[in-house]
């Protein structure tokens, strides 16, 4: 063992006891003899197992619960007392404690309740960094709100549709569902339908048996089959044939199905998450029973564009992620970078944005990313689009003016005669416009 456990007690002579007990099975203790201390060790270190008298001198150990959930939350808390009774073991459990145990202890039970305690905390900790993976940024109304709907969710068995346009973030929503629903220990199989071939999606999903057809040299367990007990995932379901619509129908319908060229009836327990960047309600080539059968329930994920206070945020968090991938100082985006980013349509949505950060990672040494680094990326970050939207050719012509001088000053570091050379304006011009449009210079107010 190597946990680390915290002794909340007030008595000298029960610390050094488990103190003892603890170190002979590995595990390192740390002490606090009142509530206040145990909130600073808690505050300031990282601990598996915490060991809670109920009776401190400063206050109440299972009120103290609640404390120590919200500074540790992984932590898995056992509660101790001398004058215990069954309401107090009920209050505590309920509150979140892992067990509760009365003085005096054998060595033996204290030693099992710590050993599960520590197992339960590394299962915790292990499930977490698995969300982690697939974390959900975003700070948005919508995307807070999916964030809230998706353990809710999880907890049933009901078939999910995801929609939303492509590089939005669907299998990212699917893996999270899975990974908080109690099939979180099952497979999670993934299908991109638009990639499977009209006359081989049978197959891949219900798989075949041997001999079923020309090159069949043995079976072949499908996509469904692979999936008992977790979650099939059915990426664009929306590209399937009307054909393969049917089949996936009755096997969603009667959760059995029979192996391409075989006889015997296969029985499967999964969950269903299905997803789309189309309309399927409103698409005729879409079996109508199908769609309410796959759709009990439904998240619509928003295109980046539309989550504007989310854009810089997972651009930081890519930047962060592949600096520490590559192994390269932690980066940041320049002002003009951000306006750049805050105003570009993303059709590529937080794919596009992920795939542009992580080639700048690459390709820049800098600190900052600037304009004229995303160019060197190879990609086409407009800082003009918002133009389109002006209605006035008047009011857009200055809009792109005073966005194309922003632009070079960057470029040229703020270079002032560089720059109105580059411009093939006189240098007075520039600051002229400079002042007209309010540009701040850099390290000048």
């Amino acid at each position: 063992m190597s946990g680390r456990v915290l002794i909340v007690d007030d008595e000298e002579g029960i610390r050094a006891s488990l103190k003892e007990i603890l170190e002979e099975e590995d595990f390192k203790s740390s002490f606090a003899s009142t509530l206040k201390e145990a909130e600073e060790k808690l505050k300031n270190e990282n601990f598996h197992v915490v060991l809670l008298d109920v009776w401190m001198p400063d206050g109440d150990g299972i009120e103290f619960i609640d404390r120590v959930k919200s500074l540790s939350p992984y932590s898995a808390i056992v509660t101790i007392t001398g004058h215990g009774n069954v309401d107090m073991a009920v209050k505590a459990i309920k509150k979140g404690a892992y067990d509760f145990i009365e003085k005096p202890f054998s060595v033996d039970r204290i030693l099992l309740t710590i050993k599960h305690a520590y197992e339960d905390t590394l299962r915790k900790r292990k499930e977490y960094a698995e969300r982690e993976k697939y974390e959900l940024i975003g700070k948005s109304k919508k995307i807070l709100e999916i964030k809230k709907l998706i353990p809710v969710i999880a907890k049933t068995d009901a078939p999910v549709l995801i929609l939303g346009e492509s590089g939005t973030g669907k299998e990212l929503v699917a893996r999270l569902i899975h990974l908080y629903s109690n099939r979180k220990d099952g497979p999670f199989v993934d299908v991109n339908c638009a990639s499977i071939p009209d006359d081989l999606v049978e197959s891949e999903l219900f798989g075949y048996e041997r001999g079923a057809f020309t090159g069949a040299v043995s079976r072949k367990i499908g996509k469904f089959e692979l999936a008992d007990k977790g979650t099939l995932f059915l990426d664009e379901i929306g590209d399937m044939s009307m054909k393969a619509q049917a089949k996936l129908l009755r096997a969603i319908e009667t959760k059995t199905f029979t192996r391409l060229g075989g006889t015997q009836t296969v029985e499967v327990d999964i969950r269903l998450i299905s997803a789309s960047n189309k309309d399927l309600k409103n698409t005729s080539n879409f079996r109508e029973d199908l769609f309410y059968r796959i759709s009990v329930v439904t998240i619509e994920l928003p295109p980046l564009r539309e989550r504007g206070e989310d854009i810089l945020l997972l651009a930081q968090h890519f930047l962060d992620k592949y600096c520490t991938e590559y192994k390269k100082p932690r980066k940041y985006l320049s002002e003009e970078v951000k306006e750049m980013f805050l105003k570009h349509s993303w059709k590529g949505n937080v794919r596009e944005l992920k795939n542009l950060i992580e080639r700048l990672v690459i390709l820049v040494d800098d600190e900052e990313i600037k304009p004229e680094h995303i160019s060197t990326a190879g990609r086409d970050v407009a800082t003009v689009e918002h133009l389109f939207e002006i209605k006035n050719l008047k009011e857009a012509k200055k809009e792109f003016e005073k966005e194309y001088i922003l632009y070079h000053l960057s470029k040229n570091n703020y270079d002032m005669k560089r720059t109105a050379e580059e411009l093939g304006i006189d240098l007075s011009n520039l600051y002229k416009k400079i002042k007209g449009y309010g540009i701040k210079i850099k390290g000048k107010d």
